[in-house]
């Protein structure tokens, strides 16, 4: 009696592993690398298209709003400051930071004539995955990695790096050198003078 239910425990706790080993793509329909392939193709039409520059902004804007979780790229670049920052600065500062990031990269992506993008293989991870592409032009060719996690039916982006630098590091490090000697208010008030009030708040 003992050796069977001992046979059985072990063959409920392999089932339970198993059910409980299933992959981020696996949760979800779609790969993450197909759906950051599905995304980038997206803004290589929008780049390649005969809109004005505000037009594509705005349309590139949408399109990596969607993409980009901005929220959770805001809390890693901030860091230890993070839980120095009371609510209502943390509320005000993410739109700000996510303004900041969607401006940077799209921006950067217009700078690109006729980008091709490059879909060089995903790493699944605990939780997400990693996913490596690479942006190529008739001049040079970048590398560019994005870690994503499973959001519902789609992946979203946590972190970006470009030829191995950390985009959100990057901003990390400047974040620091600001609150180093200014406030919290000081750092919100700044952004706030380059973009505005991005909830459209008075």
């Amino acid at each position: 009696m003992t050796a069977r239910l001992t046979i059985i425990l072990v063959v409920w706790l392999a089932l339970a592993s198993t059910a409980n080993a299933v992959t981020p793509a696996s949760a979800n329909a779609v790969s993450p690398l197909d759906y950051t392939r599905t995304i980038l193709e997206q803004a290589r039409t929008i780049v390649a298209g005969n809109q004005t520059h505000d037009q594509k902004v705005a349309a590139l804007s949408v399109l990596f709003g969607k993409f980009l979780d901005t929220d959770a790229m805001g809390r890693e670049a901030l860091g230890q400051h993070w839980s120095s920052f009371t609510p209502a600065q943390q509320k005000e500062f993410l739109p700000l930071f996510r303004e900041l990031i969607q401006r940077a990269y799209v921006q950067d992506l217009l700078l690109f004539q006729n980008p091709d993008f490059v879909y060089v293989g995903q790493q699944l991870l605990t939780g997400g995955a990693l996913v490596d592409t690479k942006i190529v032009t008739p001049k040079d060719k970048f590398d560019i990695k994005y870690t994503l996690i499973p959001a519902g039916n789609k992946w979203m982006v946590t972190a970006i790096t470009v030829e191995g630098v950390s985009l959100v590091g990057n901003y990390g490090n400047q974040f620091n050198r600001v609150l180093a000697r200014m406030t919290p208010d000081d750092l919100i008030a700044l952004m706030r003078r380059k973009f505005g009030n991005p909830n459209g708040e008075a």
